[in-house]
C-alpha cells in the first residue's frame, strides 16, 4: 500500500473515533463568524492529518528500520 493511501486511511480512522467532528458551513447572516468557525475547524483538520502523518512514520519508522527523529522529519517525507 502506497504512503498516501496508508495516510488516507489512518485519516479517516481518527475521523471516525471523533464524535464532536465539525464540517464547513456557514452559519447565520454575519460572514466574519462563519469564516472564524471554519478556520477552526480547519484547523481541527490539519491536526488529524498532522497526527496521521506522524503515526504513518512511526510504524514506518518500526517497521522498516527508518531514521526519522522528529515529527517535522515524518512531514518531509509526504509525497
Amino acid at each position: 500500500m502506497d504512503r498516501r493511501r496508508r495516510i488516507h486511511d489512518l485519516v479517516l480512522a481518527l475521523l471516525a473515533r471523533d464524535e464532536s467532528i465539525e464540517l464547513l458551513a456557514e452559519e447565520g447572516h454575519d460572514p466574519a463568524r462563519w469564516v472564524s468557525r471554519n478556520r477552526r475547524v480547519m484547523g481541527r483538520y490539519r491536526a488529524v492529518v498532522q497526527s496521521a502523518v506522524a503515526i504513518d512514520a512511526l510504524v514506518d519508522q518500526e517497521v522498516g528500520g527508518s531514521r526519522l527523529t522528529t515529527v517535522q522529519d515524518c512531514g518531509d517525507r509526504l509525497p
